[in-house]
């Protein structure tokens, strides 16, 4: 069967040939549709995050998936039906106290492999298999974009700990921001933009610009991060009771404290690189504590946020499935899908359809 993968000295995606897995007892094999590609996707390709499974002189790239189930094997799963699998696995096949609990995502490291990024391969192949346990029902009717469940899964899952944060009080946020106009931001932006008065969404790009496009569509406000860096927007528009931080970007920590208003609460999904920079750390330090300010970081997601992901997917409106995809490509020309441009938002490989 075709797969996608990279292997160990090279930094590109490569169409490969391996043969058909069968599953073991407990598992399901699932016909793949498609693969959705991401930062981290890049990410593992340079070498920056991730690892090879070990032994392996490759991986299968491709964490973000939606297929639907060729044979059940005795998983209590139907034949025909579409499913979105999880991506934290148990290492080795051996379970520990955070699968037990149901709680992989939030295992430490060397606890966990996630399949398409560290130790073990991914789901950009015509099949792959998986315990039932790890793939989620997704109705035919949002197959096509069922790749989404993944990411918008991990916003189901940074909303949560956000939120919970903020339960112990009254808690009556108007004003939220997203940091940064990639695919999961703009998808963020929309989930917050049904439930907050006014919304914002900080980016780098010039008008005209798709992204920005869509900011406006969603109705939010785009601020260019050029013209007001991100802990000066209380003193440009307004302080913000949620900050969603989707770039990676490291000063944007520190930043995300500033621009919060009292009570507010600020969640890191980034990944940097490491930086050293200035800091008042006892200015830092009185915000948080005089303000009530809050600073959470969150990664990776399990079955309850699959779920409600895919609820928030049958939700999305059309108009943004369309204009967010923008490149739909086959395993035999891949390397579309990991191509950069202002005019990239979200890449989709397809393998093959319902």
């Amino acid at each position: 069967m075709k797969v996608i993968g990279v292997t160990r000295g090279d930094d590109g995606p490569q169409l490969l040939e391996r043969e058909r897995p069968s599953p073991d007892p407990g598992e399901a094999l699932v016909r793949t549709l498609r693969v959705g590609v991401d930062g981290t996707d890049h990410e593992v390709l340079n070498g920056s995050h991730g690892g090879f499974p070990d032994g392996a002189d490759h991986m299968v790239l491709g964490h973000e998936a939606v297929g639907v189930v060729e044979e059940p094997n005795g998983t209590g799963l139907e034949a025909g039906q579409v499913v979105a699998p999880t991506v934290r696995r148990k290492p080795d096949g051996e379970t520990n106290e955070y699968f037990r609990r149901g709680e992989p995502d939030m295992a430490p490291d060397g606890d966990y492999v996630e399949r398409g990024i560290v130790g073990e391969h991914g789901f950009m192949a015509e099949y792959f298999t998986s315990p039932a346990d790890f793939l989620v029902p997704v109705p035919e009717s949002v197959a096509e974009y069922g790749f989404l469940v993944e990411p918008l899964s991990i916003t189901e899952k940074a909303n949560e700990h956000a939120y919970a944060t903020r339960a112990p009080f009254d808690w009556r946020p108007e004003s939220a921001c997203v940091l940064g106009n990639g695919s999961l931001g703009l998808l963020t932006l929309w989930m917050l933009d049904q439930e907050y008065d006014r919304t914002y969404c900080v980016g780098r790009r010039d008008r005209p610009d798709p992204t920005v496009d869509i900011i406006d569509e969603i109705g939010s406000t785009y601020v260019d991060s050029r013209e007001t860096p991100v802990d000066e927007l209380p003193a440009d528009y307004e302080a913000m009771d949620y900050v969603y931080e989707a770039t990676g970007f490291a000063p944007h920590a520190v930043q995300t404290v500033k621009a919060l208003d009292q009570n507010g609460v600020g969640v890191l999904l980034g990944i940097p690189e490491p930086w050293e920079f200035e800091v008042d750390g006892g200015s830092l330090h009185n915000d948080i504590v005089l303000h009530n300010k809050c600073l959470i970081g969150t990664v990776n997601s399990h079955v309850s946020h699959f779920e409600d992901a895919v609820e928030t997917l049958q939700e999305l409106p059309e108009w943004l499935l369309d204009d967010l995809v923008t490149t739909v490509t086959d395993p035999a020309h891949v390397e579309a899908a990991f191509e950069d441009g202002d005019d990239q938002i979200k890449a989709v490989v397809e393998f093959d359809s319902l």
